[in-house]
């Protein structure tokens, strides 16, 4: 009689490596194993776990905030401005966006009003956006929650072995740091 561990529709899972594969595969045949340069694989791993996690940010932005995922980096960007604002340009270039796409955002960012627009100073062509006292609020009820999100959309879409170095990159909430508090690490 057959082991009943484990389903007879389903085959027998093998152990994998961070990567999803059968631990030792690294996908590829053999003799292209060193067709991609590390960096560039490592890029890659980088890009999909991004990715992952920005999938799971966006629909707890939307409860949260009432916002688009896009609308919110605006805001982190803005937020991160210590008592300024940034020139719309900058803030296509910070985000990799095209400058058409960024004056869609803004437009619904000061519909809602959560942004200001203002001529910049010197440059009467150039816009620079600050956040208003409604988006500092909203940010700083909607913040920690979401931080906790990436910590755990982390910790879903990597591995144990590179949890932690991918969790050292964060920095620890001030309050989770009074009290010793860090995130778990998946087993």
């Amino acid at each position: 009689m057959a082991d009943s561990s484990t389903p007879a529709d389903q085959p027998e899972r093998q152990p994998t490596s961070c990567d999803g594969l059968p631990a030792g595969d690294t996908g590829l045949p053999t003799d292209d194993a060193g067709l991609l340069p590390a960096e560039l694989r490592s890029w890659m791993r980088l890009l999909a776990a991004a990715g992952a996690i920005e999938q799971s940010l966006r629909s707890r932005v939307k409860d949260a905030m009432g916002i688009s995922h896009d609308e919110f980096l605006v805001l982190c960007l803005l937020a991160d401005q210590p008592g300024a604002g940034l020139r719309m340009t900058r803030i296509a270039e910070l985000l990799g966006r095209p400058k058409t796409r960024l004056t869609y955002q803004v437009a619904c960012l000061q519909h809602a009003g959560l942004i200001s627009k203002n001529s910049a100073c010197g440059d009467r062509r150039g816009i620079e956006v600050t956040l208003t006292d409604k988006a500092r609020r909203l940010l700083s009820e909607s913040s920690r929650p979401l931080a906790d999100a990436v910590s755990e959309a982390i910790a879903r879409t990597a591995c144990a072995q590179r949890y932690a170095e991918l969790h050292d990159l964060l920095p620890v909430p001030p309050a989770a740091a009074a009290e010793g508090h860090t995130a778990e690490k998946p087993e």
